[in-house]
């Protein structure tokens, strides 16, 4: 009785239609229906999940796409150090004598 109560608080507190967060109605990767009565799997705090292979696959997505983001970052750097090689800089200083 408990248990089932506790569910129907979690279903009904959740906002409805709000941009930008999940409902948890579907799985977030496969879109399968999700019920009151079936085991959710969390991930990142509100982002729900029929089971742990749609969670587990969601992560590595995740990770993959950090380190694509982190190597593009990686070569933004690099590239404006190198277009900086071989360029010297001059200035004039005047020299009070």
């Amino acid at each position: 009785m408990a248990a089932s109560l506790a569910c129907a608080f979690f279903f009904d507190a959740e906002p409805v239609g709000e941009q930008g967060r999940h409902a948890l109605d579907a799985c977030a990767l496969c879109t399968k229906t999700l019920t009151r009565d079936s085991d959710i799997f969390m991930y990142r705090g509100d982002t729900p999940f029929c089971s742990e292979e749609c969670r587990y696959e969601q992560m590595q997505l995740d990770a993959v796409y950090a380190r694509s983001s982190a190597g593009r970052r990686q070569q933004q750097y690099s590239g404006r150090a190198d277009s900086r090689r071989g360029h010297r800089e001059t200035r004039k200083v005047s020299v009070a004598s």
